[in-house]
């Protein structure tokens, strides 16, 4: 049973909606609970003149609101689904699902595996085993069969890859599968990429024991991909295809990005109607071109959009020199004709406007060339050897070719890369004994390892190299009889190459030649990148590690774990699953290995023509959406209003409370509450007082307190000295105490501080007698006053003294009822509560700190801290324990120690933390020290 678009599951469940009216008629004979009242006379005097009405049945809006929730349960159970999706055909003996997850899926990947998981859903609900297998795999992957959950864990596990599908290989492995599996449902889930060996691929697929397919397919076929990006002398020439067939006229735009991924360059590819390659150009100087890194379209999420460059194809300056008066007549006869004809394809050539060396090569150097070369040119002028020189090294590629001016200069042990002997070897003619020399094999050391021998080339004329221990390493071409042809060497950073036969047709027949435009490709690549890294890799056909990879979506990612080195050869290497695409070498050099090539095209793979039931569907991310949970969750919601609605029918919560000790209750609740909030103003909270927000405040966190004496010098340096210990103490310990705060003696609630500082000034007011009363008051119930005289009074406190503030001392303590004191002894508690501490300096050094004498420590043996059951509730010193604790707000120190040293206020602070873990604390670390003998005597 469904409708569009709402279906159920379970429809026979919806006749239950029929019950809805019993339901109904049972709930309006229900009344709701009776209210109950405890027996109050003059709550029932109070209500005596309300007219109050007992319903005979429940109200209607809560008989709405139940039959609401009977509702949605009936529909819930139902498994109503909206916009439900046709169950495809998954079924049989077994489901094999063949997904291609090659590049060409990138773009829409996440319609595939939505796709895929419906059908395998379906799977799962007949219990049949399910075969999956990617085209763009390993090729020994497991394919399965498996069942439905672990065929779902490996789809969800699968990406897609920027390597083509193997279809044929693929295939095979599922038909071997299905051998077993008579009678299952195929479900081919495509590219819409054609590729070579399709139509073989699934004759072998779908002609084993195939009883039904499913054929799901893109909308259409978009794809562009870039084939070519030829760096031309006027600008990078691009190409790209699409799928043929397209009448109508289409442009893209591709973006250049330099090594670091920033977009340096535009163009637009123009696609004329029907035709399936466009074509657009990077106009843009060569210097820019040579820093691209990648080009890509925009808009393309796919590996075939994306081409990455390598050395190959970078233009470099090449700077042309002779010495020879260029012939208009017969231009065959330049030294430089053959040399233009080679390098004007992939190189921007210049020549020097004059003919003298000393002002032509000068003029090349300030064009910056990657290589020069110079067409027998003999002796070098002495005022540009050094800049020459330099250039060489710096990495300069010089390249000479040999001539009569060459052969009868001499050597050039700095600009040439072997010693030459004088003269030339004519090979061949009537008056010579030699025949003209082949080129032989070239040697496995140097650039030109790859290249095919030129059988047709001879030699009849040469320069001769000096046999050296050496010259092997430095011969990069021989002649059949072993002598060099052409000659290499590294000088610093560049190379000097020479090719022992003139660059004209006349000593050989090398210029006129394929290897010669091959060879001096070879050169500019080896110019351009300034090493051999890649040229001799390439070269001797070694393996290139991975470096940079295209990834399926297009982006440069680090390698993966499954890529493997390349080995270049001639011609395009194929991109396989070991082999992807993207950059291989190092920093040094890099071999772009690209995904399409220059032949690639894209067309449309056509469904096969099969006997058996085909379903066709598109790509499409499931859309359906099961309604059950979200009515159950309304249905419990529901519940939980029309419990509510009962409890305040029944009184439950109007009723306020009656007795005083939920009243008290209620009221420390909500004080605490305003504690944790930091506010208390709630609206029940009738026996607040006035002051009970800062004693809240107060007791929210432990504050030391210092007496407000009057004087404001004093009280500043008072605070902004508890401000400086706050601050030690939260980067110390574990205690975070709140801002200090100044207390009024005579008013001031004085129990929520456990320590209160008391700066002694002569200048300040006496205290009266009620507000010392209030002092002692608070020692005696377990509080403790800090008393600084800041005399640095060190006498004891029986001794005589003149000081104003020892005076006022004791007056104030003579009013008090002050325990017998003692400067602290060196194994009291408060040496060792946090720090060990052998005395207690502030800002002056030599005042005792004053406690309570423990007048019951005799046996001091065994007693290794000494100290009382409690803790002293005074402590009096002369050393200004303030003066040395305060920081402005910077958190430097204000006033300086006496002497000036910078220890003195740490040990000062540290004694203030001593001082306030024994606060806090109390005879907690003597009693740690007796735990050895407390637990000997427990026996344990």
């Amino acid at each position: 049973m469904s409708w569009l678009p709402l279906s159920f599951g379970a429809p026979m469940v919806l006749w239950g909606l029929l019950a809805l009216p019993v339901i109904w008629w049972l709930l309006r004979l229900t009344p709701p609970r009776p209210q109950t009242e405890v027996f109050p006379p003059l709550r029932i005097l109070a209500r005596v003149l309300r007219r109050e009405e007992t319903p005979q049945q429940s109200p209607w809006w809560l008989t709405l609101l139940r039959l609401l929730m009977a509702a949605l349960i009936i529909v819930a159970l139902a498994e109503p689904v909206f916009n439900p999706r046709e169950k495809l055909p998954a079924e049989g003996a077994a489901l094999a699902l063949v997904i291609d997850n090659d590049w060409a899926s990138a773009a829409d990947w996440g319609k595939r595996v939505a796709t895929a998981e419906r059908l395998i859903a379906d799977a799962g609900s007949n219990g049949i085993p399910v075969i999956i297998a990617f085209t763009a795999e390993k090729p020994n992957a497991d394919i399965g069969p498996f069942d439905a959950a672990t065929a779902l864990d490996r789809l969800r596990a699968a990406k897609p890859r920027p390597i083509p599908t193997d279809r044929p290989g693929v295939y095979a492995r599922v038909a071997s599968t299905l051998e077993n599996l008579p009678g299952a449902s195929v479900a081919v889930l495509a590219d819409g990429l054609a590729a070579r060996g399709d139509e073989a691929a699934f004759n072998t697929l779908l002609s084993k024991n195939a009883a039904r397919v499913v054929w799901a397919t893109s909308d259409r076929l978009s794809l562009t991909g870039l084939t070519d990006a030829d760096n031309q002398v006027d600008g990078f020439a691009l190409t790209a295809i699409r799928a043929p067939g397209d009448p109508a006229p289409a442009q893209v735009t591709a973006g250049a990005f330099d090594d670091k991924g920033r977009r340096i360059a535009d163009a637009t590819l123009t696609f004329a109607p029907g035709e399936a390659t466009g074509t657009g150009t990077m106009a843009v100087p060569f210097e820019l071109r040579n820093d691209f890194a990648s080009i890509a379209l925009d808009g393309e999420r796919h590996a075939g959009a994306v081409r990455v460059l390598d050395e190959s194809s970078k233009r470099r300056r090449v700077g042309l020199l002779s010495q020879a008066e260029a012939d208009q007549a017969q231009p065959l006869l330049s030294p430089l004709y053959y040399i233009r004809r080679a390098l004007q394809p992939f190189a921007d050539l210049v020549e020097p406007s004059s003919a003298d060396l000393a002002d032509a090569i000068p003029q090349l150097l300030d064009q910056k060339p990657a290589m020069i070369i110079m067409a027998d040119v003999g002796i070098i002028p002495e005022q540009v050897r050094q800049r020459l020189g330099d250039w060489v090294d710096k990495g300069g590629t010089l390249v000479r070719f040999a001539g009569s001016r060459l052969a009868a200069a001499g050597n050039d042990d700095d600009l040439l890369p072997v010693r030459l002997r004088t003269g030339e070897r004519s090979l061949g003619g009537a008056l010579s004994w030699t025949t003209p020399q082949p080129v032989t094999e070239f040697p496995k050391s140097g650039p030109f390892a790859d290249l095919a021998p030129p059988t047709e080339v001879t030699v009849t004329r040469q320069v001769l190299a000096e046999p050296t221990p050496d010259i092997v390493e430095r011969t990069w071409a021989t002649l059949a009889d072993g002598t060099p042809l052409v000659t290499g060497l590294k000088k610093g950073k560049g190379t000097l190459i020479l090719f022992h036969v003139t660059p004209e047709a006349t000593w050989s027949n090398l210029p006129i030649s394929g290897s010669f435009v091959e060879m001096l490709r070879r050169i500019v690549q080896l110019s351009r990148n300034q090493g051999q890294a890649v040229a001799n890799a390439e070269a001797a056909a070694t393996s290139l590690a991975p470096y940079r990879m295209i990834a399926a979506d297009g982006t440069l990612v680090p390698p993966t774990p499954d890529a493997r080195p390349l080995v270049p050869g001639a011609g395009p290497r194929p991109v396989t699953f070991e082999n992807p695409p993207g950059l291989y070498g190092s920093d040094t050099g890099v071999f772009a290995h690209n995904l399409l090539d220059a032949s690639s095209s894209f067309a449309p793979l056509a469904r096969p023509q099969v006997t058996v039931p085909v379903t066709t569907v598109q790509y499409a991310y499931d859309e359906s959406h099961n309604l059950k949970g979200p009515l159950v969750t309304a249905a419990l919601v529901l519940m939980a209003l029309d419990t509510l609605a009962v409890f305040w029918m029944g009184g439950l919560l109007s009723r306020r409370p009656r007795r005083t000790g939920a009243a008290a209750t209620t009221a420390a609740l909500l004080i605490a509450l305003g504690a944790l909030f930091g506010h208390t103003d709630f609206a029940r909270a009738d026996d607040a007082k006035p002051g009970d927000a800062g004693a809240i405040e107060d007791i929210s966190k432990t504050r030391i307190a210092y007496v407000l004496t009057g004087e404001p010098g004093v009280d500043s340096i008072s605070r902004a000295g508890l401000e400086g210990l706050t601050r030690f103490l939260i980067e110390k310990t574990a205690l975070e105490p709140g801002a200090p705060a100044g207390v009024d003696i005579s008013k001031d609630e004085l129990s929520f501080y456990p320590l209160i500082y008391w700066p002694i000034d002569p200048a300040a007011p006496m205290p009266s007698e009620a507000a010392i009363a209030r002092v002692d008051a608070y020692m005696q119930q377990g509080g403790t006053v800090l008393f600084d005289t800041r005399d640095q009074f060190a006498n004891g406190i029986g001794a005589d003294s003149t000081s104003p503030a020892t005076e006022r001392l004791r007056d104030i303590l003579g009013n008090l009822n002050v325990p017998p004191l003692e400067p602290v002894p060196s194994d009291h508690v408060l040496t060792k509560s946090f720090f060990i501490l052998p005395e207690f300096p502030g800002r002056f050094a030599g005042s005792p700190l004053w406690v309570e004498a423990s007048l019951d420590a005799s046996n001091a043996e065994n007693r290794p801290v000494r100290v009382g059951d409690g803790v002293s509730p005074i402590m009096i010193t002369a050393n200004d324990f303030a003066g040395a604790w305060a920081v402005d707000e910077n958190g430097d120190p204000m006033l300086p120690t006496v002497p000036s040293d910078p220890m003195q206020r740490i040990y000062s602070l540290r004694a203030g933390v001593n001082i306030m873990m024994y606060m806090l604390t109390g005879n907690y670390k003597s009693d740690q020290v007796h735990v050895p003998v407390l637990l000997e005597r427990l026996g344990q």
